[in-house]
């Protein structure tokens, strides 16, 4: 099958939009706006930046493999130190939002590593849908974990000037352990997972540099298609 077709490209973008949509449907639902825009922006992202590289023919699938393995890798060390931190309700204090950790494993610890491991095996065959999963982990996990560097300026939603953890009901979900991580409260300049948010960010940068880089051009492409008929026909003259 030449998964790199017209007729393939048109349906294995029609997918990434559609998981796009359910993806950004259920973290407003079940998280909340402000993450909701973090991942749907760097899912846009990833899209716009997929369409202009392996959407239209695959860049070397096991470099590309490897790299989203260690972006990957390195984004769990992270979601580590989020867990033992408390993400998930730091993220409920600073914007109001529902999100305890039990909902932070389900999703981000529990859920997306299945769809990680199936990735692997369509970047190695040169399944364009992966390079668009591809290209989401490395905006988002790659570029995105910027951000925590940022939340400690932030003032939080929930009673900016109380340094003690609060508990509290939000949007019927009793979410507790919510800390307050403002630096003009605490003094500390810290978030969860700030400590190892640069970890994914190097394979995924550099992921985003040499994709880009080795993006299709036309003579790459003519190129690619001429040895691929080539291939054919000596195949069929042996057949004969």
């Amino acid at each position: 099958m030449n998964w790199h077709s017209p007729r393939m490209q048109a349906v294995n973008q029609g997918i990434a939009l559609a998981l796009i949509v359910a993806f950004v449907t259920t973290l407003k639902i079940n998280v909340g706006l402000p993450p909701t825009i973090i991942v749907g922006s760097s899912a846009l992202i990833g899209f716009v930046c997929w369409r202009r590289t392996n959407l239209r023919w695959a860049i070397n699938p096991l470099k590309t493999s490897i790299l989203f393995l260690l972006t990957t890798t390195a984004l769990h060390i992270h979601m580590y130190e989020e867990h033992v931190h408390l993400f998930g309700p730091a993220m409920s204090r600073l914007f109001g939002i529902a999100f305890p950790d039990d909902r932070f494993l389900q999703i981000f610890v529990f859920s997306l590593p299945a769809i990680y491991y199936v990735t692997t095996i369509g970047l190695l065959h040169g399944i364009p849908l992966a390079g668009f999963i591809a290209w989401f982990i490395f905006i988002g996990p790659g570029i995105a974990e910027f951000t925590h560097f940022v939340f400690p300026l932030i003032a939080p939603a929930l009673e900016p000037g109380n340094p003690a953890p609060l508990t509290a009901v939000i949007n019927g979900t009793t979410i507790m352990g919510m800390e307050n991580h403002h630096f003009a409260v605490t003094g500390k300049y810290y978030f969860p997972g700030l400590y190892t948010a640069i970890l994914p960010m190097i394979p995924g940068c550099y992921s985003v540099w040499w994709l880009m880089k080795n993006r299709p051009t036309a003579s790459k492409e003519t190129a690619a298609v001429v040895t691929q008929f080539q291939s054919t026909c000596v195949g069929g003259e042996l057949r004969n």
